[in-house]
């Protein structure tokens, strides 16, 4: 099929100077994607003006969550196509105001490599107590704890996409044994077991390390409940790099405090930022991340482009674009 020449709009961020796109980026990537890459007409903005301008012609727009949830919707007669550098988009919903015409598309991918080294690092984190030992060092305590080694233990991966198949595939190579936790209960290639969320009271009691990696639906709010993470057995730990709201916070911090769970390393919660005085800052056993463990901004930017031209090329070849977003299912 030929390639199409396309009026392609780039709008960054107002406060995040880390992951500002610049022309220079755009122009590597599109010498890295070869034919498909070739040809468009490509602009820059970094202001509202500049966005408005752009809109009126173009018919793909790359941009951030922050740009989306400020200026949409906006006049674009001809925009068919949004790709928006985040991989999870439920805080664009309700998706009533997409277009039928406007394919959206995420940039599920661009966190892989980092995902499964920080959930790794997180699983050992928790097998040496890291967690407990930043407690006591705070309160300036010296109180011996003794780690573990994490051979033979068992991993609960809630998620076996772009963020959690890495940490799969790590605890595979240390030894640990692995159950992925899917909507379908397809195997795969680095999980000892993979189940369904409805099998997931049978896993969870011999579970020595919970991992959340899963996008935020409707399926999976909450899907870590008082109930659920009771289940857990004493001593085991928790790593959430997903969403906040895939567990109950409160319950969460209800078993660190009580001893029961050993340790939780946490990235993403509710609310974001956590506010002065909220009750987690103060749990004990926690490893706060402010919402940064997947992201690394040196590679971020250029992975996602390379991840917007495979769609473009799967569009040119009449292929299915395997970043589409659905939004009927949220992710």
């Amino acid at each position: 099929m030929l390639h199409r020449i396309m009026r392609i709009h780039i709008q960054n961020p107002i406060d995040d100077p880390l992951f500002m796109f610049s022309h220079e980026q755009w122009d590597t990537a599109a010498a890295r994607a070869g034919d498909i890459g070739r040809g468009h007409e490509v602009t820059l903005g970094d202001t509202d003006e500049d966005f408005a301008a752009a809109m009126e012609d173009a018919e793909a727009l790359v941009t951030e969550l922050g740009v989306m949830l400020r200026l949409f919707p906006c006049r674009a007669p001809r925009l068919r196509l949004i790709f928006v550098t985040s991989a999870g988009l439920e805080r664009l919903a309700p998706f009533d105001w997409l277009p039928s015409n406007v394919t959206l598309l995420n940039n599920s991918g661009t966190h892989t490599e980092k995902a499964g080294e920080f959930g790794i690092m997180a699983v050992l984190m928790l097998a040496n107590r890291v967690p407990g030992l930043v407690t006591n060092q705070r309160a300036g305590k010296w109180q011996k704890q003794w780690g573990s080694l994490v051979g033979g233990k068992r991993l609960t991966v809630v998620g076996l996409g772009g963020m959690g198949a890495p940490i799969a595939r790590w605890g595979r190579l240390f030894g640990l044994q692995v159950t992925g936790v899917r909507t379908a209960a397809a195997p795969h290639p680095d999980c000892d077991e993979v189940i369904t969320a409805d099998e997931l009271d049978r896993v969870l009691p011999s579970t020595d390390y919970l991992a959340l990696a899963c996008p935020l639906t409707p399926a999976t709010r909450g899907l870590l409940d008082r109930r659920r993470l009771g289940l857990l057995p004493q001593g085991a730990g928790v790593v959430n790099i997903g969403r906040g709201a895939l567990l109950d916070q409160d319950a969460l911090c209800d078993l660190l405090d009580s001893g029961h769970l050993s340790g939780a390393v946490l990235d993403v919660f509710t609310p974001e930022p956590l506010p002065e005085g909220h009750r987690m800052w103060t749990t004990p056993n926690v490893i706060i991340s402010p919402h940064t463990s997947v992201d690394e901004p040196s590679s971020y930017n250029p992975r996602s482009l390379d991840i917007f031209f495979e769609n473009l090329r799967a569009l040119r070849d009449g292929q299915p674009m395997p970043n589409v977003f659905d939004t009927t299912r949220g992710y």
